[in-house]
């Protein structure tokens, strides 16, 4: 495998090596099909053949599972009929101008762990307030651009790239960009994914359901949500789940007000998703946000949970249950990431960004046409 050919029929590229000017072509990536390769020299071409040569086996990997002979994790017993396809390489193309958190680089928060331990939840002033107000906005506007791409034979990794996008022309970092090792710009949750799905090459099919979460990362502060969309013509029993976890989410918001105890969330939506024949996912809670991702309180989406805090007004926390059709129980695919429920069946979720006001609650990503409505009652 190790030549190359020349390509003079070409202009001039750039050597994927080391980008110097390029007009020798690999001849692998032109016999399957692949975006041209092109590199400077025979020497360069051979020092970076082990990471060129993936991509030769991920095209490979994609035949075998679209023609549904070959799986990512050979010998992993899934729990539904989800299997994970190929997915693109982490994007690091962000212009440098943009403002990045203290991840972006090698994937450690420092500020978010130092911060543990503490427990306090902060009061925001009126600064950071307005801080969270712009993020938590322009959060929407990434979320409502995803959502004009859900229908079925669009891939989750198209919808990523379009995230990615509408990242940069807004100047934001996708937060979920290398959090923690994360390689995409958002999550996508298909069918039985509760959370943190990673976007791949998966075209969407007729009548899954499909969540996106969306955080953007603006001047400093983080603006997070999510909502499930019905991929083109869903089953009643999966319109009743996603009807049934954004009502969750509302009902649980109407009780956002000072005073209120952080732990009687759970009871409001527990009482409502048992009465609804659904299951509440204990493994995963609501969280504080401001310039930190992740932070206090903790808002566990369950009843009897031991959540500590009562609100006060300048608190900014998000709410986003994961409502299951079956069991409450999750597992988690070999990718470290992908939390799926164990008994196989769907899950939806819906999230935003709150902030306690000396009056109640404002909504930080709240839509801002339709009423305010979730996307996937625009066509009901």
């Amino acid at each position: 495998h190790y030549y190359i050919t020349n390509n003079f029929e070409d202009m001039i590229e750039r050597c994927e090596g080391c980008g110097e000017s390029a007009t020798l072509q690999c001849p692998t990536c032109k016999k399957l099909g692949l975006p041209a390769s092109h590199f400077c020299n025979q020497a360069c071409f051979k020092t970076n053949w082990g990471n060129h040569k993936l991509k030769h086996k991920q095209k490979a990997v994609i035949e075998s599972i679209t023609n549904g002979s070959g799986t990512l994790y050979p010998g992993y017993s899934y729990t539904g009929p989800l299997r994970p396809y190929p997915r693109a390489p982490r994007r690091t193309d962000l212009p440098a101008h943009i403002g990045r958190p203290d991840y972006w680089e090698d994937g450690k928060p420092i500020s978010e762990i130092e911060s543990r331990g503490i427990g306090q939840i902060r009061v925001l002033n009126a600064e950071e307030i307005e801080g969270m107000r712009l993020a938590g906005r322009l959060g929407r506007e990434v979320l409502d651009v995803a959502a004009g791409m859900v229908r079925p034979g669009v891939t989750c990794q198209e919808i990523d790239d379009a995230v990615f996008e509408a990242c940069v022309e807004r100047e934001c970092y996708p937060s979920p960009l290398n959090y923690r090792g994360f390689p995409k710009s958002c999550c996508t949750s298909v069918n039985e994914v509760i959370c943190h799905g990673i976007p791949d090459t998966r075209p969407l099919k007729d009548g899954d359901i499909l969540n996106i979460d969306i955080t953007v990362y603006k001047n400093g502060f983080h603006g997070d949500l999510n909502e499930t969309f019905l991929v083109g013509n869903v089953d009643e029993a999966g319109r009743k789940l996603v009807e049934a976890s954004y009502e969750s989410l509302r009902r649980a918001i109407e009780q956002v007000k000072p005073g209120a105890k952080y732990r009687d969330i759970g009871g409001v939506i527990q009482k409502y998703i048992n009465s609804c024949g659904f299951s509440v996912v204990r493994s995963y809670c609501g969280h504080g946000i401001n310039q930190l991702f992740h932070t206090a309180p903790s808002v566990p989406h369950y009843a009897k949970n031991k959540a500590i805090g009562i609100m006060k007004p300048g608190h900014c926390f998000t709410i986003e249950p994961m409502i299951n059709e079956g069991v409450w129980r999750d597992n988690l695919w070999p990718d470290d990431w992908t939390a799926v429920t164990s008994d196989g069946k769907r899950s939806s979720q819906f999230e935003h960004t709150l902030l306690v006001t000396e009056t109640g609650v404002d909504v930080l990503t709240a839509r801002q046409e339709m009423g305010g409505q979730p996307h996937f009652m625009d066509n009901l």
